[in-house]
């Protein structure tokens, strides 16, 4: 198709990537800045123009056709070199600016992202930021995401990876629930008590717990000559937020595990809320033991993103007081 013809499909072409990304025309209009009607009108002229149905719609979802995902397949990079392009030229103006979209984890993201990103924009007034808190994976290049942050233990190597902070989790319960329950001594003994699950694959009615044979402390999944025990647990709520999680152990309903950033804080002068249980032993498998920022990557990082990740890094430098 001669040049002539093919620039005025060219905002029609993004249109139809960021729908494949969004699997919504609600999402994509309202990303884009457009109504739903025109959204979907011009996604039906590109399939007039093309002369093959490019998505196929339904009552409760949209999807695209073989045509569709190859096309997007097929433009996806050029869409990303050209964004980057635009990035660094408006990069040589020296202030920064622009949207930065920004995805973290629920818990996370109202407890300790939320105030960091209000200094943030304050600081840089001409920067933007669009913030999708969800416990869920996001594939951040075909959801159109700058930066994500994530606490894990391996970053994907496809990815720029920043280490914001160390953290770890606990096993914690109300001194209330101890004093009716009785402390337990042992992983084994957790059978016998109610725990509060987080829900994350198969295993979540399962722990498994490891230590340094002959120490106590901190271990590792890699070490060598660690104990290992495995024990199934059952309480009366499973939950995929550690914020829900945490207010049902201050209830005393249970004991439970928790990342150290959705601890509650002991007031000044006061006993912690919640106390750590088995501080000898380590839960496997949950929860990661660094906070990253992520991104896509890229020859370039657009200075606005340089520039939170340096906010952030900052602001996380600490980790998280957990209990003392």
């Amino acid at each position: 198709m001669p040049s002539d013809q093919l620039a005025p499909l060219v905002a029609d072409l993004h249109l139809l990537t960021v729908l494949a990304a969004t699997r919504s025309f609600t999402e994509t209009a309202r990303r884009l800045g457009v109504s739903k009607a025109s959204a979907s009108m011009r996604i039906s002229e590109l399939e007039r123009t093309a002369g093959v149905l490019l998505v196929r719609r339904t009552t409760r979802s949209v999807g695209l056709t073989e045509a569709g995902q190859q096309l997007v397949n097929d433009m996806q990079p050029a869409f990303r070199r050209i964004s980057e392009s635009y990035s660094a030229a408006r990069d040589l103006a020296g202030t920064p600016r622009g949207l930065i979209r920004l995805t973290a984890p629920v818990a996370l993201g109202r407890q300790h992202l939320a105030p960091c990103i209000a200094a943030f924009l304050q600081q840089f007034p001409d920067i933007h930021i669009e913030l999708e808190l969800t416990d869920r994976f996001i594939n951040l290049a075909n959801e159109g995401f700058d930066l994500a942050i994530r606490h894990t233990n391996t970053p994907p190597e496809t990815h720029v990876a920043w280490v914001l902070c160390e953290t770890r989790s606990l096993l914690v319960a109300s001194p209330q629930y101890l004093a009716r329950r009785g402390l337990p001594l042992h992983p084994s003994d957790l059978a016998a008590h109610d725990c509060l699950l987080y829900l994350q694959g198969s295993h979540a009615g399962r722990w498994t717990f490891a230590r340094p044979v002959g120490a106590s402390g901190k271990c590792k999944p890699a070490d060598d000559a660690v104990e290992r025990v495995g024990v199934h647990v059952a309480g009366s709520l499973k939950a995929n937020n550690s914020e829900v999680l945490r207010d049902a152990l201050l209830a005393g309903l249970g004991i439970g595990l928790l990342p150290d950033f959705s601890l509650p804080p002991a007031p000044e002068g006061s006993e912690p809320p919640l106390v750590q249980v088995l501080p000898d032993w380590q839960v496997q498998g949950f929860f990661g033991e660094r906070i990253y920022a992520l991104r896509p990557w890229s020859a370039q990082v657009p200075k606005a993103v340089e520039c939170l990740v340096a906010h952030l890094r900052q602001s996380f430098a600490q980790g998280f007081a957990g209990i003392r």
